[in-house]
């Protein structure tokens, strides 16, 4: 394989660090950029860092891996931990892998292995997100959504029109949030209130956009483009 992943290290345990270091070592896809036993001065140094993977422990005083992982956006993260128990939840936040200790060279090599396709691949490599709704947790699959908008009970929480005329309620989830993980190409804010899906798009002017669905009078949804979104709204439709 040509690409090389830059990578961190992290564990609050040198001997582990250590002999991860001397694994990380052996795979040629791999540039151990730094490498760190306290999660805290990761998070630090973060700003000064060039990286691709971060490849962490979970347990660890003051800051476990899931947090600091979900601090990291767009960054790939595999797991190495003596525990199985948070696996789902590392699943849950879209890691690469997850590795019990003892860590392997072989197991590592595979997970490493997913990284790179990851990297190579990166527009096939998330087709949905998990969130909150008032009915437990949903996987939210990008190419089912027409447009979101805050809720009308509640501002934290949003309201989804999907594909088949659904709607669907997520619970206290902000728009940066939602925005940070869906395709950029394919969604954009068009006000303070709401996000769209460009293939939900039917016709547009310069303050107003008209969607394919059709509401319970029959007539297309249409919604306000306001002038703080328009330059970027513009840019995503533009042919």
């Amino acid at each position: 394989m040509n690409t090389k992943l830059k990578c961190l290290l992290l564990d609050d345990e040198l001997p582990g660090l250590t002999y991860l270091k001397m694994l990380c070592e052996q795979i040629p896809e791999l540039e151990i950029v730094k490498t760190f036993n306290n999660p805290e001065k990761l998070l630090a140094d973060i700003p000064d860092l060039e990286f691709d993977l971060l490849i962490s422990d979970i347990e660890m005083p003051g800051m476990d891996g899931l947090h600091l992982a979900e601090m990291l956006q767009h960054k790939m993260v595999i797991f190495c931990t003596a525990y199985k128990n948070y696996a789902a939840d590392a699943f849950n936040i879209d890691a690469i892998d997850y590795i019990t200790k003892p860590v392997r060279l072989e197991r590592l090599q595979k997970a490493i292995s997913k990284a790179v396709d990851r990297f190579d691949k990166p527009d096939a490599a998330k087709k949905f997100i998990q969130l909150n709704t008032d009915k437990g947790k949903t996987l939210l699959y990008f190419n089912q959504i027409q447009y979101i908008k805050t809720a009308i009970s509640d501002s934290r929480d949003k309201t989804v029109l999907l594909t088949d005329g659904s709607f669907l309620n997520l619970k206290n989830v902000k728009f940066d949030t939602l925005l940070n993980e869906l395709p950029e190409q394919d969604f954009c804010r068009i006000n303070k209130k709401e996000i769209i899906a460009v293939k939900a798009i039917k016709f547009f002017n310069h303050n107003e956009i008209v969607l394919h669905h059709l509401e319970e009078n029959n007539k297309n949804t249409t919604l306000i483009l306001s002038e703080t979104y328009r330059s970027e709204f513009l840019k995503k439709v533009k042919i």
